[in-house]
């Protein structure tokens, strides 16, 4: 009881300083009266629907958010178009902030415009005390703490509190329909509600965020599960579709649910957990959700740190390993340690909302633009007109020399030395015999390879990296 009223006498400081800056319904005090509790509801009944995002054309420069590989832990950076930050929780408590700190270093990051705890779980705020004690003696401080206001009985979120109050940084309790500044974006709060859920539950009262900018955006759910999750389909359905979704409680079952996939309707999904972990995150029955729905799929442990950067209409996604993405094979790929340095690369982008087809290559827009299964007659006995169309929507020619093609059971096709795919033009690959031209290439398979009644067609780079994926 005393972390909990300390919390809120802390979460008052500096109230009527957040008032004057958010969009939103603004943070009230701890306890909301009826009245506050109805204009809240209120507010999030009657969401515009620019929750959805702005038209890109009144967006300038880049959004970027940083999933950064922290083992069994989460943090996220985000940065947007004006510089400004914010870093959404801060790792596991085990390495007290050193691998969130170093990352933020590294990318010349000295100022902390917002720190949000989505809950109180040491795995969430381990690195808080350190972070805040970091940026306020050695960099430019941290603008403000936005915490859901449900306290934790440890060690660790107590020595937040302390760095908080030492510090005199504003803390404010955020809850739905809040709004967190971020210049040139969107932050908006999903969650928790007022009266908390699940008596009070922690994982089940995550501060939940979108953030929008121009068609393009990301779901961060924190622990959220069967119960958070329920709320945020029934209150918020509208603005839960998105872009990038970071998947809920590290990829735990109780989270990522059918009906949050069926809202969100994600391009790209990323999962936060340790290779090992002793949770055995992410777990097969998530996985088994976002395969059944053919969502690509980047995992911290394998992937490395995703980077994942908006110019408003494209999501880029980039990382530090060439891993797979699709969900059942994550585990196959050698595993890439917390606190690994070193450059991310680009393997895919991803459009945002009404931008056409939802996955395209990044920069040169390479993409699957027809699949045709069904041979004319025998499949078998008449291979060249089995055939996959791969198009260049981009401005800049492509060598595709060393490209993979390959469907759900592993069959590849190796484009062959100087492919060279101008911008405009189409290379068919045919499955049967033939002699290669500029405009066709033949796989000399020897058997049918794309399945009549639905199969995966799978476009990767020499370095294993997904270019796009076509599921028919």
């Amino acid at each position: 009881m005393q972390r909990r009223s300390r919390l809120s006498v802390l979460l008052v400081v500096g109230l009527l300083v957040l008032a004057g800056c958010t969009g939103g319904t603004g943070v009230t005090t701890d306890p909301l009266d009826a009245e506050q509790t109805e204009a809240r509801e209120a507010a999030n009944a009657t969401a515009p629907p620019a929750e959805r995002g702005t038209p890109a054309t009144n967006v300038t420069g880049t959004l970027t958010v940083h999933f950064i590989n922290v083992g069994q832990g989460d943090s996220t950076l985000v940065v947007g178009p004006t510089g400004e930050t914010m870093l959404v929780d801060s790792g596991d408590f085990r390495d007290d902030g050193a691998h969130v700190i170093d990352y933020l270093e590294s990318r010349g990051i000295d100022r902390l415009d917002a720190l949000v705890t989505t809950h109180a779980d040491a795995d969430h705020v381990g690195g808080h005390a350190a972070v805040i004690e970091h940026f306020e003696t050695n960099g430019e401080g941290v603008g403000a703490v936005y915490d859901p206001g449900v306290a934790a009985s440890t060690a660790t979120y107590d020595r937040y509190l302390d760095a908080v109050e030492e510090h005199d940084v504003p803390l404010y309790r955020t809850l739905a329909g809040d709004r967190i500044p971020l210049d040139g974006a969107r932050v908006t709060v999903l969650g928790p509600p007022q009266p908390y859920l699940a008596d009070g539950e922690r994982n089940e009262n995550s501060i939940v965020l979108r953030v929008a900018f121009g068609r393009t955006s990301v779901l961060l759910t924190g622990d959220a599960g069967p119960a958070e999750e329920p709320y945020l389909v029934e209150n918020h359905a509208a603005a839960l579709d998105v872009t990038l979704l970071k998947a809920g409680h590290h990829g735990s079952s109780s989270s990522t649910s059918a009906a949050l996939l069926n809202a969100a309707t994600p391009r790209a999904v990323v999962v936060s957990s340790a290779y090992d972990s002793r949770y055995g995150h992410p777990h097969e029955e998530v996985l088994g959700r976002l395969a059944a729905r053919s969502i690509p799929t980047y995992w911290t442990a394998s992937h490395g740190t995703v980077v994942a950067t908006s110019d408003g209409t494209v999501f880029e996604v980039a990382t530090q390993a060439a891993a797979t993405t699709r969900p059942h094979d994550l585990r196959a790929d050698a595993p890439v340690a917390p606190g690994t340095d070193g450059p991310v690369v680009v393997r895919a982008a991803y459009r945002g909302d009404g931008v056409g087809d939802p996955t395209v290559s990044p920069d040169t827009r390479v993409e699957i633009t027809e699949v045709h299964a069904d041979a004319a007659g025998d499949d078998a006995e008449n291979l060249a007109d089995e055939y996959v169309v791969v198009s260049n929507r981009g401005t800049e020619s492509v060598d595709l020399s060393g490209w993979v093609l390959t469907d759900e059971s592993g069959a590849r096709y190796t484009f062959p030395s100087d492919t060279i795919l101008d911008p405009g033009d189409s290379l068919t690959v045919r499955t049967g015999d033939g002699t290669d031209t500029a405009t066709e290439v033949y796989w000399g398979a020897g058997r049918p390879v794309w399945n009549n009644d639905g199969d995966t067609v799978t476009l990767l780079r020499p370095d294993g990296g997904v270019v796009t994926e076509v599921r028919y």
